[in-house]
């Protein structure tokens, strides 16, 4: 019987290493795949997250380990114009984008996917913590939460469609962080105490407003920050260095502490009140993908995240119009943010979700 062939997405850290491990020792034919994002002169300091210089490196090193072939593919012209072009635009819009939600779905799955068909594989694998289900009354391929639900990795997950879902593998999703970690030290991986990557990866120093300034062609100055009754308070340094419930480097001198409520980029304003204004309890979204149906045909209770680590909330949801969702949480929720997600649960499964037009 012919092996089942599987491309690994290999970054050189110890999660997608093991993935690559235990489906070597299911008997799949493995393929060690790192994505090359990065331009060639890029210095190495420049190697932070999951495809940096160093994980080209790392990922030779645990494929030789483990008697898999590895491949560098290069991916610069998809990462440039699905990740990087998308969280200038979004940031210019006034939004806060999250880039490796866009990353994992046409970058990782799209792109890489693409690849590993090409190839002559049948999956892909990566070492997200997250499970993957068919179910057989509808014909669906379900997303549920990982087991341990502090590493739980399916917010970034959500938009996935049902072809890469079909072509994908996830064996971490019922191991914790611990045993994965041990699992790599039992085997001799050198990547087994390697520190997870907590920065967007091609801005390792966070400093977005720079990076954005450095390689925007242009950007809105500066302009006023605004009370909600159009006062002007004070002047800020361009919409790009602000996100909403932010306090800390607004450069006010009003008294008390302020916070971003809303950013306006038709005007150039940013709109700061008081945390309790920050607060809000419902949420629009478009740009919609359900998993376990095509679309939404009836008020549904879930439980619903707006950023990756927002505890899930109760909340009721139902379509306003055929590609608007409206989201009513039970409490309300602090710094409701544009441009975020917002993703839905049904217990441990994943309902699908959207980016956040606004809260109300």
């Amino acid at each position: 019987m012919t092996k089942r062939k599987v491309v690994v997405g290999m970054s050189g850290g110890v999660d997608s290493s093991v993935a690559a491990h235990l489906l070597h020792e299911a008997g799949y034919e493995v393929i060690g795949i790192t994505m090359q994002i990065w331009p060639e002169d890029a210095p190495r300091e420049e190697s932070g997250g999951c495809c940096g210089l160093t994980a080209v490196d790392d990922a030779r090193r645990v494929c030789q380990q483990l008697g898999i072939p590895h491949y560098t593919l290069n991916f610069r012209d998809e990462f440039n114009k699905y990740v990087i072009d998308y969280f200038i635009d979004e940031y210019q819009r006034g939004r806060t984008p999250n880039p490796c939600i866009a990353c994992n779905r046409f970058v990782k799955w799209e792109s890489l996917l693409t690849k590993a068909l090409q190839l002559g594989a049948d999956y892909i694998a990566t070492g997200h913590y997250a499970r993957i289900l068919f179910d057989q009354e509808t014909g669906r391929y379900l997303l549920k939460k990982a087991a341990t639900s502090t590493k739980d990795q399916t917010y970034a997950l959500y938009n996935l469609t049902q072809e890469q879902l079909a072509r994908t593998l996830m064996p971490l999703g019922d191991y914790t962080k611990e045993e994965v970690r041990r699992i790599a030290a039992a085997i001799g991986l050198n990547v087994a105490n390697k520190p997870d990557s907590q920065e967007i990866c091609f801005i390792p120093d966070r400093d977005y407003g720079r990076f954005i300034e450095e390689h925007a062609s242009s950007t809105s100055g500066p302009g006023n920050f605004v009370d909600r009754q159009g006062r002007i308070l004070g002047q800020h340094k361009g919409i790009i260095h602000y996100t909403v419930g932010q306090r800390k480097g607004l450069g006010l001198a009003v008294g008390k502490p302020v916070y971003v409520l809303e950013i306006r980029p038709e005007s150039n304003e940013v709109v700061v009140g008081t945390d309790e204004e920050v607060y809000q309890q419902t949420v629009y979204a478009d740009q919609l993908n359900f998993i376990p149906f095509d679309r939404l045909a009836t008020k549904q209770a879930v439980t619903a995240k707006i950023r990756y680590n927002h505890d899930p909330a109760p909340a009721t949801v139902m379509m306003v119009d055929d590609n608007t969702l409206r989201c009513d949480f039970t409490e309300p929720q602090r710094a409701i943010t544009p441009g975020q997600a917002l993703v839905l649960y049904d217990g441990d499964l994943v309902v699908g979700g959207g980016s956040i037009i606004k809260g109300a």
